[in-house]
This record gives C-alpha cells, structure tokens and sequence, in this order.
C-alpha cells in the first residue's frame, strides 16, 4: 500500500493551503453581525479541525480494504473533510438565517459549492422544512441528523474543500455519542443501536420543544402591553439623547437652544434650532444665517 503513505505525504505538502483557509472560514461565522447580534445570537458555539495526517492514513487504508482506491490523482476530490467545521445553534428556526448568510457568501463570489447543500435526517416533517429552504435531503437510516456544505475558494485552482456542518445542540449531543460508539468501527451491539435509535427519537423531540419555547417566548413578549413607566423611560431615553446630539450640531454652527418634534410613539423625528422658530426661519433656505441643516436626525437605539 506504498501509494497511501505518497497520498498522505502530498496532503502533508498541502497543508499550509488548508491551515490558511481554516482561520478565513472561522472568522466568518465567528464576526458575523446577524449571526452572533445579542442578546440571543443565532450561533451558539463553533467547531473545527485539520484531519491529522496520521488519521488520514487510516481512513485510506479502511476505504483501500473496502474496495476504494484513493490516491494522489483523486485525494482532494474523494476526501472532501479534511477541513471540519461544526456550527451549533440552540434550535430549529433559527437555522434559516444561518442558511442565508452562507448562501450570500457564495452569491457574492468569496465560496462556491463543491457540492450543493445536504440536509441528512430520518425525520420525514423535516423534510418539508428543508425543502422550502431549496436544500436536498437525504433520509438516513442511521438516524444520523445534520446539514452539510461542501465549500472551496472561488479559485479553479484550489485543491482546499472544507466540510461545514450545521446542527442544533440536541443534535450534536446524539452526533457526539453515536461518533464515539461508531467510529471508525461500527458498534455490533444491538443494545446500542436500538438505543442510539430511541436517543434520536428524543433528540427530534427536544429540538421541536425548543422551537416551541422559544415562539411562545416571543409571542408572551409581543402581547405585553407597554407600561406608563417604559413609556415615560422611553420619552426621557430620547430627549437626552436628542439634546445630546444636538449640542453638538449647535456648536459645529454656533446656534443655541433646540425645540425637540417627536413622532406619534414618542421617537425624536427632528431637531429645530430655537432661532428659527422664534425669526420664523426656514431652516432649508440656503440664504438663512448660518445655513442652518433641518434634515431628520435619527436616533439610533430608541424605539
């Protein structure tokens, strides 16, 4: 098996192309501002790994045993995880969004698709969710539960792919367990299997009780009603604010006092000097002293 130890030698050759577009990939979903907005981001926790030479060795050898020749003519096209990354999230519906923001990646020209996305699951109401995301699902009787997406540089001539799979935390807890008892050798254990199955079962249950904790959180949230007091922080949040900013428009062009107009909720629609109103000054008029600015001013973080 002398063409397995030059395989590995050339991924050894080539690793410093896939330790350079680890950290890229990385930083993407780790500086992502809709992915990871507070108070509740979207990703929960991030995983990765370079696949160490040493396991790579073994994972040809059981594929040659199996049947499967893979050499230095076809390493990068039949290996296709030798980059790993592991995006958690807390629960279903949240998943939409981090679809989106790798699909805006490829749109954008930085990624292309190895392959296109792949949703595994043995759930059969998943598969209408996936679906209206445009994403391929592929039943899986080893109730193996996760998305997968094949990525490599916009570069023809790049050799790097990265695997990046997305899944919920309950996922992740039955993906860890069944890798512990099923890698690299399956387990022969029918007490096992039959309980990895039931572990599934639990998974798929907590999953969509967290999608429902969630909505009615929302929707409890949504129904209540506004208090006089946050109405009156409210007020007080956007007329120091509003004076704030404008203290420093009047010193940029030396006019004192402000009047402060506010829409119906209570939000600062705009800032008048003082002057103006009293001399009945079109703030617009490019011949009023000072050429005094009567565009809205927004206040960002009051609502």
């Amino acid at each position: 098996m002398e063409h397995i130890k030059e395989t590995v030698e050339l991924y050894k050759e080539k690793l410093f192309e896939f330790e350079q577009f680890l950290p890229s990939v990385l930083t993407f979903f780790e500086k992502h501002r809709v992915l990871n907005a507070k108070p509740l981001p979207i990703i929960h926790s991030i995983k990765s790994r370079l696949k160490d030479p040493d396991h790579l060795e073994g994972k040809l050898i059981r594929k040659f045993q199996n049947g499967k020749k893979i050499d230095t003519t076809n390493l990068f096209t039949e290996i296709t995880d030798l980059i790993g990354v592991r995006v958690l999230h807390l629960y279903q519906d949240q998943f939409s969004e981090i679809h989106k923001a790798i699909q805006i990646k490829i749109d954008q020209g930085d990624w292309v698709y190895v392959e296109p996305p792949k949703a595994m699951t043995w759930d059969p109401e998943s598969v209408e969710y996936f679906k209206k995301l445009d994403i391929t699902t592929e039943l899986r009787e080893t109730f193996y539960t996760s998305i997968h997406y094949l990525i490599k540089p916009n570069n023809p001539n790049a050799v790097v792919c990265c695997e990046i799979q997305v899944r919920t935390l309950f996922e992740e807890i039955w993906g860890e367990i069944d890798h512990t008892i099923n890698y690299p050798s399956p387990t022969d254990s029918v007490a096992c299997k039959e309980q990895l199955r039931v572990l599934s079962k639990l998974v798929s249950t907590g999953t969509r009780l967290a999608d429902s904790i969630f909505r009615s959180h929302h929707d409890h949230n949504m129904s209540k009603p506004e208090t006089a007091e946050s109405s009156d922080l409210k007020s007080t949040v956007a007329t120091d604010v509003a004076k704030k900013v404008f203290k420093e428009y009047e010193q940029a062009v030396n006019v004192k006092g402000a009047s402060v107009v506010y829409h119906e909720d209570g939000v600062v629609a705009e800032l008048i000097p003082t002057r103006a109103l009293e001399e009945k000054v079109d703030p617009t008029d490019s011949n009023a002293d000072n050429d005094l600015d009567s565009k809205e001013t927004n206040i960002d973080g009051v609502s």
